[in-house]
């Protein structure tokens, strides 16, 4: 019997899952901002700098030092201005921070909601004080102490309930359009989708109607809003990164076609032979041989 094996994305990812947390310094260089795939981790990030944010369908324009909270139920884009982005990140996941009795109402608070206020600006008293709460988890992360994450934890809750007692940041960015806004955040809606990771879990976003309901915009606006900034359809851009993520798979797993298939949302092999060919004008197995 052929036995199943999950795709490899990275050894960083792997081992983010299987721990549930991890912490590291932002060290000029703003691709680290973006370094992780995993759809299932809650983000915190100090970083000083310039950038823009993208979140749901609102923006913000960030100069000097802030402190992000990400949810990974809610899209959001970072684009760096800066070409010195330093600072520190910290992803965990809801089970990690659960195994807290007062995780629940702390991930239900402004700071991780959709009509929350996810940015915050930060002074040089908090930023130096906040930094060396970061430097103690990378500290605890790399000990064999027994009760690590329970520390790392009380770590997090502490940033938590600091940012909590701030204002948040209402630095909206004016200079972009709402459809350039919305753009920006179903492009990142998109890419999140992928890497897919195991035969197993179907893509759950496959049609411009799913993506419209994801983001509380009705269809015919997310349509227009991305034509209008991009020139393609959103169904373009949804099949173009479907056929990436096909080839992908079909040149870098042991999968078989029907597996593939399935992955990505297809209920049987021939529609996904059709749809490929359609696309591309070869078939699935001509690119894997």
């Amino acid at each position: 019997m052929r036995t199943k094996t999950e795709r490899s994305v990275s050894p960083f990812n792997n081992e983010l899952r299987l721990k549930g947390f991890n912490v590291f310094k932002i060290e000029e260089d703003s691709s680290a901002t973006k370094i992780y795939s995993r759809k299932d981790f809650y983000k915190i990030c100090l970083t000083t700098g310039k950038s823009i944010i993208n979140y749901s369908n609102r923006s913000f324009e960030q100069e000097g030092t802030i402190l992000f909270f990400g949810n990974p139920h809610i899209p959001y884009s970072w684009e760096t201005i800066s070409t010195t982005y330093v600072g520190y990140t910290c992803l965990f996941s809801e089970e990690f921070l659960n195994l807290s009795q007062r995780s629940d109402s702390i991930l239900k608070s402004p700071l991780f909601s959709l009509g929350g206020t996810p940015v915050l600006q930060i002074s040089e008293d908090q930023r130096l004080f906040l930094n060396a709460i970061f430097d103690k988890m990378i500290e605890e992360q790399r000990t064999d102490y027994s009760f690590k994450d329970d520390l790392i934890r009380n770590y997090i809750h502490l940033i938590l309930h600091e940012a909590l007692k701030m204002q948040p940041s209402e630095n909206y960015a004016q200079h972009q359009s709402a459809a350039s806004r919305l753009t920006n955040v179903f492009l990142e809606l998109l890419e999140r989708q992928f890497p897919i990771e195991t035969a197993e879990t179907p893509l759950q976003l496959r049609t411009p109607q799913d993506y419209a309901d994801n983001l509380s915009v009705h269809v015919n606006h997310l349509n227009k809003s991305i034509k209008e900034v991009t020139g393609k359809s959103t169904s373009t851009h949804i099949s173009e990164r479907i056929v990436t993520e096909a080839k992908a798979l079909l040149q870098h797993t042991n999968w078989n076609v029907s597996e593939i298939a399935y992955a990505l949302g297809f209920d049987y092999p021939t529609y996904f032979n059709n749809y490929f060919k359609r696309l591309t004008g070869t078939t699935p197995k001509a690119v894997r041989a």
